[in-house]
């Protein structure tokens, strides 16, 4: 196989695109849709990079992932380096790989992008990681000796599996408590399998558990145990319990049946399976029409399940733009195409039900958009009597979550902020000494990624607080 060499031959090359199921097919199924790059894609995309001698994409990660390093060994076709790569900066490279949203973190900075495609450094990740799964290839470099200090991570999610990954690897004792039955957090809860196979999340998990990692399930930390309780046990602890506690409406009728949060919708088909009843136990209602209020991945997510589960119709109701549209480009791209319609500048006002309390309708108002809000993004305007009503058996709200005090309510000494979010200092400490918290329970919901990053800072400062105390 020859590929070109030089630079000027290099930027001649176009991005390549991602294999993926048929729009019409995947609609109905639960199959993963990018289907992943092949020997040949992978090799002739990584041949793109240009290898910049300060590589700004290493920068946009939050990981810090040696990016040129691995992309280039790829293009030499010598993918056990690229894994042994990737896998020493990166504790779950098959899930970022998969779900995060590179082109505002990694990609945006490179330098391809500036005059065509950046690239695909995301779909270059899921393909070294696969390949490293596939050949069992499972650590990069050798544990530290046994420290003897021992550390609770309470969660199991992105941030909670980064931290206890590079703890185990700095040889110190690990165990993380999960308060679901299956370790991954918003991983396995949250993320479709269409978008993140729990295969995946599985092994991730399972490459942890080799290097050192203990699991613990069903242990809810504030009742279980209490903070208290871990600190009297443990050297320290990293507390990244995420944010499951979902936010609603606050409009008339969305206590009316069929009315779902999309934490409840999207844990009941994805961690209980109740995309397969009653094959497994857990029912889930089936709306021919749904509507899904948000505009983020989450709301993406919710409204291709319910499709998959049987929606005739799913809209997604958002009260910005295509343009303020927080969700990843690409999930929006894939909704589109799987039938999933939008109506952008409208705001639920009521949600409309029967005699029987059951949901029928959504009552919206058309918006403008105004000021920019505190966020840089255009804030919605009401438009008087502009009402109008979307007819559905179901709606899912998808606006966000926030911190659920079940562990902080019961340690009154834990500094909060007015959201109920872990204050931390600039090393990712608590008001507690020792005690360390990261991920969507510090930032409010965020990204994966973000929360990864969160991990390994923690990791580092624990393992420097335990050393110099």
């Amino acid at each position: 196989m020859n590929f070109k060499t030089t630079a000027k031959e290099r930027l001649q090359i176009n991005r390549q695109r991602m294999p993926e199921q048929d729009p019409i097919a995947r609609a109905s199924n639960f199959q993963e849709v990018n289907l992943g790059f092949t020997e040949h894609l992978a090799m002739l995309e990584a041949r793109r990079c240009l290898q910049c001698r300060e590589a700004r994409c290493v920068a946009g990660c939050p990981v810090t992932v040696n990016i040129p390093h691995f992309i280039k060994c790829v293009s030499e076709g010598n993918f056990a380096a690229a894994a042994e790569s990737l896998l020493r900066d990166n504790a779950l490279p098959a899930v970022t790989g998969r779900v995060c949203p590179q082109e505002t973190q990694c990609e945006i900075e490179c330098v391809r992008g500036h005059k065509g495609a950046p690239v695909a450094i995301g779909y270059l990740e899921r393909f070294v990681a696969d390949w490293a799964r596939h050949s069992q290839i499972s650590t990069a470099g050798r544990r530290e000796p046994a420290t003897g200090r021992k550390i609770a991570v309470v969660g199991s999610g992105p941030a909670g599996l980064t931290a206890a990954g590079e703890l185990a690897h700095m040889g110190h004792e690990v165990t993380i408590y999960e308060a679901l039955h299956k370790p991954g957090g918003v991983l396995v809860y949250g993320i479709p399998e269409f978008r993140l196979p729990k295969k995946i999340v599985q092994d991730e998990v399972r490459r942890l558990q080799r290097g050192g990692v203990k699991i613990e399930c069903n242990v809810v930390i504030g009742r279980t145990y209490t903070l208290q309780e871990l600190r009297g046990r443990f050297d320290g602890i990293f507390i990244a319990n995420g944010a499951g506690l979902p936010v609603f409406m606050n409009v008339p009728g969305e206590h009316l049946k069929g009315v779902y949060s999309a934490n409840e919708y999207l844990t009941r088909v994805n961690l209980m399976e109740a995309y397969e009843f009653p094959r497994a136990d857990t029912p889930v209602l089936v709306g021919k029409r749904v509507a899904v209020v948000g505009g983020g991945n989450v709301a993406m997510d919710a409204a291709r399940t319910a499709k998959r589960v049987g929606a005739d119709k799913s809209v997604i109701v958002y009260r910005r733009t295509l343009q303020e549209m927080p969700a990843r480009a690409e999930e929006v791209s894939h909704a589109g195409h799987e039938g999933i319609a939008f109506e952008f500048l409208a705001a639920p006002v009521e949600a409309l039900g029967n005699k029987d309390r059951w949901v029928t309708g959504l009552k919206c108002q058309r918006m403008k958009l105004g000021e920019p809000d505190a966020s840089g993004r255009r804030g919605p305007v009401p438009i008087p009597g502009s009402e109008f009503v979307i007819e559905c058996e179901l709606v899912i709200v998808a606006i966000g979550s926030r911190a659920n005090p079940l562990l902080t309510s019961t340690c009154p000494d834990l500094k909060l902020d007015k959201r109920g979010n872990i204050v931390v200092d600039a090393n990712g400490m608590t008001s507690l000494p020792g005690v360390f918290a990261g991920g969507d329970i510090v930032r409010g919901a965020a990204t994966v990624i973000l929360a990864m990053g969160d991990g390994k800072r923690a990791a580092r400062a624990i393992d420097v607080y335990l050393k110099q105390g």
